[in-house]
């Protein structure tokens, strides 16, 4: 038996405005149908289970994370369109603990009434766990569909039992062709758009604005809308000196605590790692430009070459630290060459955690075998008693020993026996580093074994 496609009722203004003209382009030109929507096709291609979730009006509770402006509050109307429901908006960030209450309240007498409710909370992330288990109850009896809004990662950011009851959906950042798409329906439509005005942009132009966006429709048709006034003044053109007036402060999406930046700086470490100069500066650059803190990125860098460089090449952290000095001393933005520089020399050298892994290891036995008694030989001796007790007995003076080093002398606690931790990679100097200790354990490793026949 065919589906019956549901049509929407007519969109629900989200603000109050008499004079349709006085509100923004994006809000005039919002898509009133899923096939209005530009970008998402994986979450809202034809035939998809969350498209067919919305037309056929059985919609369920439902996270939406995405950056600003790729349609996040669109589909929530959307959402309340398609299975006939009130329409609630809030905003963690403008509503507090009673205003939730009362919306709930009227909710719950709506669903007594028969009719339900879609509520929307933008920046739901901003509400804390108090806040947010206010609708876990509404949810569970089906008082409302929830759907919560954000820029950051859920896992993080909302407790576990308002995730156990929403579905997430991932949206993405809007490509540049799709936000030209959106610009150009925005020019054609003389009802809710600029298609009265006349106004004319080349293609060009029209594809500098949606890649000025950085994903963002919204954005997009805020800059067309303030071109297209900007135009008036030069016979309805948006030309190229429109545009520079209008795009000369684009900035890039960056949230200097969010999940952006932790995944721009776990993309440098890696680019580091993996000997990849190219992409290393390059995701530099980007947390520059986002206005990442300088000192912050020293840090890492520093890290970087400690974890990743190692012994492989020691210079590593003495240029670290040699750069870190330079930026303080310049300041931005000439000290960012000197980080810059650090970074592609970090990517481009040779590459060793041994050192960092022999670390972790000690210090699991650490933990596991607790407090081990330093050996009496290791042990110092600065009074006579100490001396009388043992202290310092029997320890060989390495300088006096043959090869200048005393091999049948352990350094570990005697219930341990003598571990091994670092373990030389064969690249950069740990090549020498891995000959000269391979040696000596082997030399150890016969000297105790003749010890122990000896005593035998």
């Amino acid at each position: 038996m065919a589906r019956t496609r549901k049509t929407p009722p007519p969109t629900p203004d989200l603000l109050s405005v008499d004079n349709e003209a006085l509100r923004p382009l994006a809000e005039r030109i919002r898509p009133r149908t899923l096939d209005e929507m530009v970008g998402q096709r994986r979450l809202l291609a034809p035939g998809t289970a969350l498209r067919r979730a919305v037309e056929s009006g059985h919609v369920h509770s439902m996270i939406l994370w995405g950056p600003p402006g790729c349609g996040k509050t669109t589909l929530a109307l959307l959402l309340a369109q398609y299975a006939d429901a009130e329409f609630k908006a809030i905003s963690a960030v403008l509503s507090g603990l009673p205003e939730v209450r009362q919306v709930l309240a009227e909710a719950a007498q709506r669903f007594a009434e028969g009719r339900r409710t879609v509520l929307f909370v933008d920046e739901v992330h901003r509400f804390n766990k108090a806040q947010q288990d206010a609708f876990l109850p509404h949810i569970e009896r089906g008082t409302i569909i929830f759907v919560g809004a954000t820029t950051e990662n859920p896992s993080f950011e909302l407790n576990s039992a308002l995730l156990s009851r929403c579905r997430v959906h991932v949206l993405e950042a809007v490509s540049v062709e799709d936000i030209a798409e959106a610009l150009r329906r925005a020019l054609a439509d003389g009802e809710r758009g600029l298609g009265g005005q006349g106004v004319e942009v080349s293609e060009e132009a029209l594809r500098e604005i949606a890649g000025a966006a950085d994903g963002d429709v919204r954005r997009a048709l805020t800059l067309l809308e303030i071109a297209a006034e900007l135009a008036a003044d030069e016979d309805n053109v948006i030309t190229a000196q429109t545009l520079l007036q209008v795009l000369a402060d684009r900035t890039r999406r960056f949230d200097k605590g969010g999940e952006q930046f932790y995944d721009q700086i776990s993309a440098l470490h890696k680019s580091v790692r993996s000997s990849n100069p190219d992409a290393a500066v390059y995701w530099l650059a980007r947390m520059f430009d986002g206005g990442c803190d300088p000192a912050y990125l020293a840090r890492r860098l520093t890290r970087m070459a400690v974890e990743d460089v190692g012994l492989a090449d020691p210079r590593a952290l003495q240029m670290a630290i040699q750069a870190w000095e330079t930026f303080d001393r310049l300041g931005s933005p000439e000290g960012e060459l000197a980080l810059a520089q650090l970074a592609i020399y970090l990517a481009s050298t040779a590459k060793s955690n041994a050192g960092y892994m022999a670390f972790n290891a000690a210090k699991s036995d650490v933990r596991e075998l607790g407090t081990q008694e330093v050996p009496m030989h290791l042990r110092n001796a600065p009074t006579r008693l100490m001396k009388n007790l043992g202290y310092g007995g029997g320890y060989q003076y390495d300088h006096d020993a043959e090869g200048g080093i005393a091999l049948d002398q352990t350094a570990f606690p005697d219930a341990m026996g003598e571990r091994v931790y670092y373990h030389p990679v064969e690249r950069g100097l740990e090549i020498k580093l891995k000959e000269k200790l391979d040696r000596l354990r082997q030399q150890r490793a016969d000297a105790r074994a003749a010890a122990k026949k000896g005593k035998a």
